[in-house]
């Protein structure tokens, strides 16, 4: 039987709150207020959160950090947690583009970054912010879900990829929504379908805009047509 799934989305990280930099950290908002938020209503106002088996982490910083504490208590029960390259942000900007692992190994040794793809961080390929791209990842991650045995999962992912590759919801920093896998298929994989608990809330903590939001033409970098080749007439008249 297919897992339910909790996605949810970072806390406030730095370039939310002020500028474009490299694989940013949470801001102290983020980390504190909204992290405990999370955690406080994770752990003691939805029941399902204590039937979580694993956690699946995207591997850039403020994911990383979101995980550690809003979901901290579970990995203290012993919940493990599996690093992957296929839940980072959709683009090449230096704020969704991740940190060399042997640099991110050193800063977080309590992970096991042998899961990662050790093409990370690149942004091409499976992981190239295009219309092709976004929709292969969204296969690729969809079906990772769906083929894993625990029967709940929580996701800490980007607001970006949850939207256009996994879901079409739009999440606010660090709020939460939880999905069952449906009949329908996308690319043949189930589609993931929301829990009317927190599809009418507009997320588990309300602060999430309602309705559906699908991949569009500005999500991705179009691909550049080549230019024509010129062509020369050897029998000028």
């Amino acid at each position: 039987m297919a897992p339910t799934v909790i996605l949810i989305r970072h806390a406030q990280a730095r370039h939310n709150a002020t500028n474009n930099i490299p694989d940013p950290a949470l801001t102290e908002l983020g980390f504190g207020e909204q992290c405990d938020e999370l955690a406080k209503h994770l752990e003691h106002e939805l029941p399902l959160a204590q039937e979580i088996e694993l956690i699946v982490v995207s591997p850039m910083r403020r994911t990383l950090q979101t995980a550690q504490q809003g979901l901290g208590w579970l990995m203290k029960r012993g919940v493990p947690v599996i690093l992957r390259a296929e839940f980072q942000e959709n683009s090449d900007s230096p704020c969704d583009t991740g940190s060399p692992i042997p640099e991110m190994e050193k800063e977080w040794p309590q992970f096991d970054w042998s899961t990662v793809d050790p093409r990370y961080p690149a942004t091409d390929g499976l992981y190239e912010c295009t219309r092709e791209g976004l929709t292969k990842r969204g296969i690729a991650a969809r079906t990772f879900l769906r083929n894993r045995p625990e029967k709940v999962i929580a996701v800490v992912s980007h607001a970006g990829f949850l939207r256009t590759s996994l879901c079409s919801r739009r999440f606010e920093n660090a709020d939460y929504r939880i999905f069952n896998f449906g009949e329908e298929e996308e690319a043949d994989v189930p589609a993931l379908v929301e829990w009317a608990l927190t599809e009418k809330k507009g997320g588990g903590l309300g602060k999430s805009e309602k309705g559906i939001f699908e991949l569009h033409d500005g999500d991705y970098a179009a691909k550049e047509k080549p230019e024509p080749e010129e062509v020369v007439n050897e029998n000028p008249s």
